[in-house]
């Protein structure tokens, strides 16, 4: 879904241009530049860097030169070419709302009723929030109606990730919502997805302290839900069991080395954790409403996707045939970028293909 808050929307007609994805999170800041021609796109340029200690709290941004620095390194390292960026917000400190408005209403009418009503439907003084809305279409209950979609999240929120952003040297072009980012990406996996995403989908993002669990109906985004888990918790239990640093933890989780004991007592109770969280996941989304249809398909993404057999764990415990996301699968990738290791971090970049691929809109 094409959104940006109003701060960053673009004129109607702008030329298709690229755009630095870049996932800002509590652990690490993922940067990915796409290229796109003849119905293809190509990874140009990727890198990721470590989040700067205490930068972020609760996914707020603390300290934007801190981030900025990090994102200047990224980009660097990546020798990424393009200056304009696309960042998202989190799910949960945005407000979503459908409304419904004269169909008869011309573009730059419709624009000054949403401006007028806005207040209506967002609990917040109006000076300190930004807004955006996105026309889906016809009402279904009356067809001299649209349905609109309007999103708003407080200002704050908007200019931390402009001011990490600008502190990189970059322009900050978009600001999206994690959730349509999602969503966005999602385009990229249809290949693994029966009928090419023409049906129900899940989606489980395992990131390092929250996972998103979106269930997909014919490409659109029919729920999400945020939850406190993530591969930290296994760093975690890695150092407490082997005393290491988290450094230690992190490397030898990616590249191995632990004991013989760390299958039985540390990795397989995680995984049970994993599988625990998406059948809750699921019994959340079948009970969320009245029609509810369980989906063909769970496509496993985050890092915590590369553990090995997890994917084939999660279908056997849930029921439903589950793969390994990969929005990589179809690019061609740079030789630079094959360099930073895009390929192996694939399944973790969701959001900053969804934001990248933006600039093509």
């Amino acid at each position: 879904m094409k959104f940006s808050l109003p701060q960053l929307r673009l004129p109607f007609g702008t030329t298709a241009r690229p755009l630095i994805g870049l996932d800002i999170t509590t652990s690490s800041i993922k940067l990915i530049e796409l290229s796109y021609s003849g119905g293809q796109y190509r990874v140009e340029a990727y890198a990721a860097e470590p989040t700067p200690p205490s930068a972020i709290n609760e996914k707020a941004i603390v300290n934007a030169d801190a981030v900025g620095e990090a994102i200047r390194r990224a980009a660097k390292r990546a020798g990424a070419r393009a200056r304009e960026a696309a960042v998202a917000i989190s799910g949960d400190s945005v407000i979503t709302k459908s409304i419904q408005m004269p169909r008869s209403l011309s573009a730059r009418d419709l624009e000054l009723q949403i401006d007028l009503q806005a207040d209506q439907y967002i609990p917040f003084p109006m000076d300190e929030v930004s807004y955006d809305y996105q026309v889906v279409g016809p009402s279904e209950k009356d067809p001299e109606l649209l349905d609109v979609l309007l999103v708003a999240t407080r200002t704050e929120n908007v200019e931390q990730r402009q001011a990490a952003v600008v502190a990189a040297g970059l322009v900050p072009r978009i600001v999206d919502v994690e959730a349509y980012a999602l969503q966005n990406a999602c385009r990229l996996m249809t290949h693994q997805m029966p009928g090419g995403g023409e049906g129900t989908v899940a989606v489980v993002d395992f990131g390092a302290s929250t996972t998103t669990f979106s269930v997909l109906k014919n490409h659109n985004v029919v729920y999400t839900r945020d939850f406190a888990f993530g591969g930290s918790q296994l760093t975690e239990e890695i150092m407490r069991t082997y005393g290491l640093t988290v450094e230690e933890a992190g490397r030898a989780k990616k590249e191995g080395g632990l004991p013989s004991n760390y299958q039985p007592e540390v990795l397989d109770p995680f995984i049970d954790d994993m599988t625990q969280q998406v059948t809750r996941s699921m019994q959340f989304y079948l009970a969320s409403g009245t029609g509810r249809e369980t989906p063909e398909l769970i496509l496993v993404c985050g890092g915590c996707a590369n553990i090995p057999g997890v994917a084939d764990v999660i279908a056997s415990r849930v029921g439903i045939v589950a793969e390994r996301g990969d929005p990589l699968g179809q690019m061609k990738i740079s030789s630079k970028a094959k360099a930073q290791g895009v390929r192996k971090d694939a399944t973790a970049l969701l959001t900053a293909c969804g934001l990248a691929i933006r600039g093509f809109d």
